[in-house]
């Protein structure tokens, strides 16, 4: 009885740490990541590179969401979207969570330094700090414009993959890079439009918070527009096809139209489809332009 007692509560502590991690955003991360490394490379990918590589930045990546938990928890702690993570729940204390964050960051940049190449490791840790330190201490609960400045870091993970192949940042690498970017702040608008008292009771200033929801819907809007044309650019630098080309036509354009929906006629339960529509739309864009680039 006893060792049952004792096997349930381990499982429930690995989940606690694990849940830290944000898995869902970890994978949307290292998918963008091994895409970078497969178009960076002229034919296979290194099996050390690959492996390494993607071992090395989830594990950063994911010791750099258990920091933004550990930063955040009082403000999870008063968000309904956020209340059930284990900080804010006491199912893990803050040091747990800092040597949890200290061990699996160390391991990745271990990895990225002994099995890849020193610009890698280097560019990660850039990452981490933008995403742990100047995004979620500095940005998030200073300016409104935290989304835009802070999605630097998160536009990173396909450079990080391209870097990993070739030692270097090509201009392929910036244009995956502009097109994540572009992405973020619709993609978060999205999310902060039906969330808005969530992130007003925790304090958080975010756009619709201080500026309204009328003006969020019109930034969602032009940033779509950008994302659009941005989106575009691997065709116009000839990194890619006419299969990516439609791809980013069709995706686009639905995109598009969930913002214009959202522009003139807003309900909530519009804004949580196009959140979700624009996780799907990235994964599907880079998928297109993967397959594009071995045909």
């Amino acid at each position: 009885m006893n060792s049952e007692v004792l096997s349930v509560g381990l499982a429930q502590r690995l989940r606690a740490f694990a849940s830290l991690t944000k898995p869902r955003v970890v994978s949307l991360i290292v998918f963008t990541a091994v895409i970078g490394m497969l178009l960076a490379a002229p034919g296979a990918v290194p099996l050390q590179i690959l492996l390494a590589g993607t071992a090395g930045i989830a594990l950063v990546a994911g010791a750099a969401a258990a920091i933004n938990c550990l930063v955040e928890q009082k403000i999870d702690s008063v968000m309904k979207r956020t209340s059930w993570r284990p900080l804010p729940r006491g199912e893990l204390s803050a040091t747990q969570t800092l040597v949890f964050a200290g061990v699996i960051g160390g391991t990745g940049l271990w990895l990225l330094y002994q099995f890849v190449n020193l610009l890698t490791l280097w560019l990660t840790l850039a990452t981490f700090i933008g995403y742990a330190v100047v995004y979620t201490v500095i940005l998030k609960p200073a300016t409104p414009q935290n989304i835009v400045i802070g999605g630097a870091s998160g536009a990173m993970p396909p450079v990080l993959g391209w870097a990993a192949v070739t030692g270097q940042v090509g201009a392929e690498a910036s244009v995956l890079f502009l097109i994540i970017f572009a992405w973020t702040p619709p993609h978060f608008w999205a999310l902060a439009l039906y969330r808005t008292e969530d992130y007003a009771r925790a304090g958080v200033p975010m756009l619709p918070v201080t500026h309204g929801k009328p003006y969020t819907r019109l930034q969602v809007l032009l940033y779509t527009l950008i994302l659009f044309a941005v989106s575009l650019l691997p065709f116009v630098v000839r990194m890619s096809g006419w299969l990516y080309f439609a791809a980013a036509l069709i995706l686009g354009g639905v995109f598009l139209a969930y913002a214009v929906r959202i522009y003139r006629a807003y309900t909530d339960a519009l804004a949580q489809k196009t959140f979700r529509y624009s996780i799907l739309y990235l994964a599907l864009l880079f998928a297109a332009l993967l397959v594009d680039h071995y045909l």
